[in-house]
């Protein structure tokens, strides 16, 4: 419905009550028609305003949400959170003169924010947060906000920069923004509200350097810029902030060295400076920060060793030192920590045998070999041995130099719910301890120099839902007893020494999703109750000596033939080999039993051997050729085998959503996969095949093959796997650059969900965009169904989306409709970006090309700088071919036409209208259409200096917008 006709429905309501109440007392009349007006505004699906009677006088007595002053019997209170509304906040509510508290949060209301809201002088508390509102928080939209203390629009779409007068508001005590597109730099006159106590503004655009003055808020408590594009040093004057507990800086691009001010932060419980670029390292200081209870400085470039003084961190729960450049050992200082609940060095150079001191190295701790314990001193033992890993739930030191044995005695980490030591060089042979981590769901030993077999004792830890073992030396059979841990979802056992059979046992495994037991010495037959695992999606056992015939039914119809290769007496469809069929034992009969005295029997037995010597040498040549062939067919597998093993193993990681770290020159079978949802076991089975699956293919482009598959939620994904592999230098640069990606978050872009790296082969998971491509829309079948309001707004949310890559000082170099995605809303996505930025010296060198007609000339120019310009140029030609409908090249019988050149040549002849899409029929307004074609063409110009901006041509797109075209939209 237009707006105009919703504020003449709301003004005519208005009015009619405030007739049919005239007689009633004023106060009462101001609060009921407001509320009442507000709610005309929404939609109520579950009917929670049911009780909002126009026909009642006062709104105190029992309408849902609303509180009253019970002296004035005024409207003080409106909480309205949760109630699945939806609509826009309408201007109802400002006749509710007397309202202190407006929380309209977690709803689905929309629209813009009304300035006039703060205006209401009696307003203490406001919070929009977990709605769907949109637009510029408005510049004077704080200059009266009276006796403001709490603000949040948290978790909306606001967009644009905070607005300079939130520093009117000198009674804010909490702001939270966070979970916005709130864009530019921080003012710094928001350090002038020194009434703060929280401030966050997590999860936006907002960028550069932290302007000075934060010192001077003596009362601030929590303050989060986390997942922000802040840069430059971290403030030294926050160690001024005396009564922070709380510092969040993670993810965004903070430099330079720890300030040495921050020591003053005794009062500090929670410091969280991960995925920056901070340098040094950690400062003896640190123990100075006695109330710490979270210490997280993982990914960052740190280096050095820990400083002794971490121990005085006595209420320390979770250290997080990962992803960083730290050497040497882990200081036993550490074990003063009592109350540490995590701990995470992974990534690191640290080295030594930190079980030693972990479990104090003495001849009391070496002498419990069991774990079992006399009672009555279990608990005594338990203390003086282990102090404070008693309550540790999380301990990871994979990808390390620790060396060493694990203690007998590691069944006392009892509390431990995630073990991974992974990539280290540890010894030995695993503990019977180990089946005492009752509560261990995670146990990682992958990638060590273990040796003995796996103990049946294995079958005590009841809770185990992963358990990696692979790439040991680990030999003996599987115990059966690993049946017992009935939470299993994936078992990799593979690339060791294990022999025997499969047990049976494992059949009973019912949540198993993932088994890899390749690269072994298993023998037998698979077991044929396996084909009961339902939730299987990738089973792997090549590379054995397993015979007898493949399990059928389930999982093992669609089995890949590489999860079963290398087993040359498996039999079965899958593996190109028949079984050999049972027949019943042969008669054999005597030929001389009826024949004592040799006659002429023996005489036909000697033409028979005669004849066979012609036969044999047939038969000789025959199997000459046949071993020819069988030899030929080998080197051809062979080879076949060597991409097809990368490729399975590439689907494997994928399907088995497993995050492989290896460094370069392993092992490049197996890669790293990231998920920056967090969510790494997020692939189904057809994650695992799609890759090798010519019918999942979305498209192919100048830098790689597009396929769809799907999570394990069921929710679709692109995965582009890159076909440029070979010009990226490192995968040190790779990730950088996709880690920059994944901060882009904008509604024209399309979202990069992760990535998986292997040195040969790159692939980029984004999300699926359902209604494909521009090229497709335009020049396919779905043309007929773009309007002239959908193509214009497809070219501003081009125009959006390229603008922002700009604003992030990202390059697009391959603009063009193939690379523009439309959603199931009509809104354009810009897909491909970044690749570029990768990929620049290719892409300017002409190794990587854009495709006919987009490109801009100055690519052809070696003297001239290729720089944003060059994606202006590419828009305008976008914009051209969606107004036209016509490609940027197109070739006719006897000429070849340039688009450019054509609605160039129409406009200096007075006829550009003409040059409109005819399947359009008339049907669009040529105040709009002409302007565009004409900004079409300035953004195309051959000059780079001529073509605007691309935050310029925004602009123009929404000057050119008619406003009552504006409004129907």
């Amino acid at each position: 419905m237009p707006n105009d006709t919703v504020l003449l429905l709301s003004f005519l309501l208005l009015l009619f009550l405030a007739l049919r109440v005239k007689s009633a007392d004023p106060a009462f009349n101001d609060d009921v028609l407001g509320l009442i007006v507000f709610k005309a505004g929404l939609h109520d699906p579950g009917s929670k305003l049911a009780s909002w009677n126009e026909e009642d006088n006062d709104p105190c007595i029992n309408w849902v949400g609303v509180s009253c002053d019970p002296a004035s019997n005024r409207v003080t209170e409106l909480r309205l959170d949760g109630f699945s509304l939806s609509g826009h906040i309408g201007r109802g509510l400002l006749r509710l003169q007397s309202l202190q508290t407006l929380v309209l949060s977690n709803n689905n209301l929309s629209g813009a924010l009304n300035p006039e809201f703060p205006h209401m002088g009696s307003l203490q508390v406001v919070d929009f947060s977990g709605n769907s509102l949109s637009g510029r928080i408005p510049d004077g939209f704080f200059e009266q906000c009276g006796s403001l203390r709490s603000v949040s629009f948290a978790r909306n779409r606001l967009t644009g920069p905070i607005p300079v007068s939130l520093s009117y508001c000198s009674t804010l005590t909490r702001v939270n923004f966070s979970s916005n597109q709130l864009s530019g730099r921080l003012p710094q006159e928001i350090w002038y509200l020194k009434s703060l106590k929280s401030l966050d503004l997590s999860d936006n655009f907002l960028q550069g350097e932290i302007p000075d003055g934060i010192g001077s808020l003596y009362d601030l408590r929590e303050i989060n810029f986390s997942k922000n594009w802040f840069s430059g040093d971290i403030p030294a004057d926050i160690g001024s902030c005396s009564s922070l507990k709380s510092v969040d800086f993670s993810e965004n691009y903070f430099s330079g060295y720890l300030p040495d001010p921050m020591r003053k932060l005794g009062s500090c419980s929670l410091l969280r400076l991960r995925g920056n670029s901070l340098i040094g390292e950690v400062p003896n200081w640190i123990g100075e920060m006695t109330s710490l209870e979270t210490l997280d400085l993982s990914a960052n470039n740190l280096s050095g060793n820990v400083p002794f003084s971490l121990g005085n961190l006595e209420f320390l729960k979770e250290l997080n030192l990962s992803a960083n450049t730290f050497a040497g050992e882990l200081p036993e200082t550490i074990k003063n920590c009592s109350n540490l609940i995590s701990i995470d060095v992974s990534k690191n150079s640290f080295t030594g045998s930190v079980f030693q001191w972990m479990f104090n190295g003495n001849s009391e701790s070496s002498s419990l070999s069991g774990y079992t314990l006399d009672k009555r001193s279990e608990n005594d033992t338990i203390s003086s041995i282990v102090g404070f890993l008693q309550g540790l739930r999380v301990l990871d030191l994979s990808s390390n130099g620790f060396s060493g044995q694990i203690p007998p005695d590691i069944w006392i980490l009892r509390s431990l719910v995630h073990m991974n030591m992974s990539a280290n060089a540890l010894l030995g042979s695993i503990p019977s301890g180990i089946g005492g981590l009752k509560a261990t769901e995670v146990l990682d030993l992958s990638n060590n120099l273990l040796n003995g077999t796996i103990p049946s004792e294995i079958g005590g830890a009841v809770s185990l839902k992963e358990l990696k073992l692979q790439r040991n030396g680990l030999s003996g059979q599987i115990p059966g007893q690993i049946s017992n841990c009935s939470a299993l979802t994936a078992i990799d056992l593979s690339q060791n020494n294990l022999s025997g059979e499969i047990p049976v046992s494992i059949a009973n495994l019912s949540n198993l999703q993932l088994v890899d037991l390749s690269v072994n010495n298993l023998s037998g037959s698979l077991p044929k109750e396996i084909v009961n695992l339902s939730h299987l999606i990738s089973f792997n056992i090549s590379h054995n000596s397993i015979e007898g015939e493949l399990p059928a039914g389930g999982f093992f119809n669609t089995i890949p033939p590489s999860a079963v290769s290398g087993n040359p007496s498996l039999c079965g469809s899958i593996v190109n080999r028949s079984c050999p069929s049972v027949h019943p034992k042969p008669i054999v009969l005597n030929p001389n039993s009826s024949n004592p005295a040799n006659g002429p029997a023996l005489e036909g037995r000697i033409r028979k051997s005669v004849l066979s010597i012609s036969a044999l040498i047939a038969i000789g040549a025959a199997v000459f050729i046949a071993v020819g062939v069988v030899a030929v067919t080998l080197l051809n597998i062979h080879a076949r085998a060597s991409v097809s093993r990368h490729d399975a193993a590439t689907a494997l990681a994928l399907s088995a959503g497993e995050t492989f770290s290896c460094s370069p020159g392993k092992d490049e079978e197996f890669g790293k996969l990231v998920m920056f949802s967090g969510d790494v076991d997020a692939f189904d089975t057809t994650g695992a095949h799609a890759l090798l699956n010519k019918d999942c293919e979305l498209g192919r482009g100048g830098f790689g093959v597009v396929y769809q598959t799907n999570l394990r939620d069921g929710r679709p994904v692109a995965v582009k796997k890159l076909t440029v592999s070979g010009m990226i230098k490192s995968q040190e640069e790779f990730e950088r650059e996709i880690r920059k990606q994944a901060k882009l978050r904008h509604q024209n872009l399309v979202e990069l969900k992760g990535y998986y790296w292997t040195q040969s082969v790159q692939l980029l998971i984004y999300e699926f965009v359902p209604g494909g491509s521009l090229y497709r829309h335009l020049h396919g079948d779905e043309s007929l169904s773009l309007s002239w309001r959908q193509r214009f707004s497809i070219i501003i949310g081009i125009a959006r989306g390229v603008a922002y890559l700009h604003r992030m000082n990202i390059t697009h170099y391959n603009l063009k409709s193939t690379n523009i995605l439309i959603d199931a809303c009509g809104e354009a996505k810009v897909s491909d970006y970044g690749i570029g930025r990768l990929l620049e010296r290719c892409v300017l060198s002409g190794k990587v090309q854009s495709s006919l007609g987009y490109t801009a000339p100055e690519f052809a120019c070696r003297t001239v700088k290729i720089t944003e310009k060059s994606d202006v140029y590419g828009f305008g030609i976008l914009v051209m071919e969606v107004v036209t409908g016509k490609r940027p090249v197109e070739y006719e019988e006897d000429d070849v036409v340039v688009l450019c050149e054509t609605v160039r040549g129409a406009l200096e002849e007075g006829r550009v209208e003409e040059c409109v899409d005819g399947r359009l029929r008339g049907s669009f307004p040529g105040e709009e259409a002409v302007p565009v074609l004409k900004l079409g063409l300035i953004c195309a110009s051959q000059v780079p200096s001529n073509r605007p901006e691309m935050e310029e041509v925004v602009n123009i797109l929404d000057l050119i917008q008619c406003p009552s075209q504006a409004h129907d939209e």
